[in-house]
């Protein structure tokens, strides 16, 4: 939820007017779908990055006014958190040697913001859970000051009509109530954007819900949460339910959550936009002054405001996007999935593997999702977060399959091959994807490499300082800027 929006009360009647305008920006969508030009010239990729912030002993540390100061730059803003800041680079070609040189820009702008940062006592970290964030961190002082973090969390409360229960069984169980959806700020990620065509839409969506599962299971990088040991991308689960607007008798009732996978293949954008106007009511029902109707009359591109910002508050893994850019539309698909980190070279790669697929198996002559229950891609989905780099996949063709040996034997060609088609360097190719195949070669991810560090620092019996020391440890190999595979475990 990007968008500015001030702290304010809702009344049934802004509700009912706001829902008349989002199902009035629906219409105007369908007509612009067809009417208007939303041509993709050069192959554009963006990325945004959200970062923990983290004192001297490794402990989140609640600076992120004071750290956005001394940095100083419009590209990094601030997030749900007083302990986060998000990065949002600019969309660059891919083509080319456009992932190395998104690479050096990354690590540029890291080091820069890491050497401002210091001077408020504390450092950058990106990771997918702070390990050492507690539960006084989800607390309402923990809220970053813009209004529409408070407001957005007040309302999510108030949908809910009680408080937020998290409940996690992994290698540990984690059991927390909580009356904020603070929550929600331990989970950072990354989010990578791709802008496609309508009549391609949704073949690249369904291509990016396919994967979905080995995304996760590859770049898991988030095994704890509160001193416990959870799932390999515990963020899965903390995101959805720290989110959920939903009381234990509207689950059972099937109402859908807001944090949303989805529950079937699309033929087109409209269906996925279409859903979030017939199963979502408003969270922050505010209505602007443009006639989208009236826009698209007179020649010109609606900014369909009330549409975006109800999407902004459902929150798909596979997100879509309209936009207005430069006076053109725009559509694009965000992927969520992913965590922050553990290097610039490791999201890199992590990107690369998403670009390269889903370029390849939209363009198949035999989709994937032809052959693959939705059921099936869903169910891969929470394997790859449970489980991480060990899950298994079930696969068209294959069966149940390692995701490693998936990968390896299977995907790493076919995204070598889409992205041979986005004209990636061969070098760039060879470069991210060796990072993917390292990584599944020697099944070490960011999540293992803490879980394994972790169980070397709580020898002494302390949990409190092994998660410190891992904090510690894994920021300065963070920073090393070395990919995850490589590092040494204390």
């Amino acid at each position: 939820m990007g968008q500015d929006v001030d702290h304010q009360e809702f009344t049934g009647e802004d509700r009912r007017r706001y829902r008349a305008k989002v199902r009035r920006c629906l219409d105007v969508l369908a007509r612009m779908l067809t009417d208007r030009d939303f041509s993709v010239g050069e192959p554009l990729v963006g990325i945004e990055i959200e970062f923990n912030l983290a004192d001297a002993t490794g402990d989140a540390a609640m600076t992120s006014a004071e750290a956005l100061a001394a940095i100083a730059d419009d590209d990094f803003q601030t997030e749900l958190g007083r302990y986060n800041i998000e990065i949002n680079v600019a969309p660059t070609p891919i083509a080319g040697d456009g992932l190395v040189e998104l690479e050096t820009t990354l690590r540029t702008d890291l080091n820069e913001a890491e050497r401002k940062a210091s001077a408020t006592g504390s450092g950058l970290v990106m990771v997918g859970i702070l390990p050492t964030v507690g539960e006084a961190h989800f607390s309402r002082e923990a809220i970053a000051p813009d209004p529409r973090y408070s407001l957005l969390s007040d309302q999510i409360l108030a949908a809910r009509g009680e408080d937020i229960e998290i409940l996690i069984d992994g290698v540990d169980r984690l059991e927390l109530r909580t009356d904020t959806i603070m929550p929600e700020a331990a989970c950072t990620s990354t989010q990578l954007h791709l802008q496609v065509e309508p009549d391609r839409f949704a073949a690249v969506w369904n291509a990016a819900q396919v994967i979905a599962g080995v995304q996760v299971a590859v770049g898991a990088n988030s095994p704890f949460l509160l001193g416990q040991r959870l799932w390999h991308e515990t963020r899965i689960p903390l995101f959805e339910q720290s989110t959920d607007t939903r009381s234990d008798e509207l689950k059972t009732q099937g109402v859908r959550p807001r944090v949303f996978f989805g529950e079937r293949w699309i033929t087109s954008v409209f269906d996925l936009f279409e859903e979030n106007v017939r199963y979502f009511p408003a969270l922050l029902p505010i209505v602007e002054d443009e006639d989208p109707a009236e826009v698209m009359a007179s020649g010109g591109v609606p900014e369909l405001a009330e549409l975006r910002l109800h999407n902004g508050t459902i929150y798909r893994w596979n997100r879509p996007i309209y936009d207005v850019v430069d006076g053109a539309p725009h559509l694009r698909v965000e992927n969520r999935l992913l965590p922050a980190g553990p290097s610039v070279i490791d999201t890199v790669a992590n990107a690369a593997l998403f670009y390269g697929l889903v370029a390849a198996m939209s363009v198949a002559e035999r989709p994937v999702w032809s052959r693959m229950p939705f059921a099936v891609a869903s169910d891969n989905f929470y394997a790859g977060a449970r489980r991480g780099i060990e899950a298994e996949q079930r696969w068209p063709g294959i069966g149940a399959v390692p995701v490693r040996d998936l990968v390896l034997h299977h995907l790493l060609p076919v995204a070598a091959e889409g992205l041979d088609q986005l004209g990636v360097s061969s070098a760039a190719r060879d470069r991210y994807l060796g990072v993917i195949e390292q990584r599944c070669a020697l099944g070490v991810n960011g999540a293992t490499w803490q879980i394994e560090a972790a169980e070397s620092f709580d020898r002494g019996g302390d949990p409190t300082a092994a998660m410190r020391r891992l904090v510690t440890a894994y920021r300065e190999h963070m920073h090393g800027g070395e990919p995850v595979h490589t590092w040494p475990v204390p």
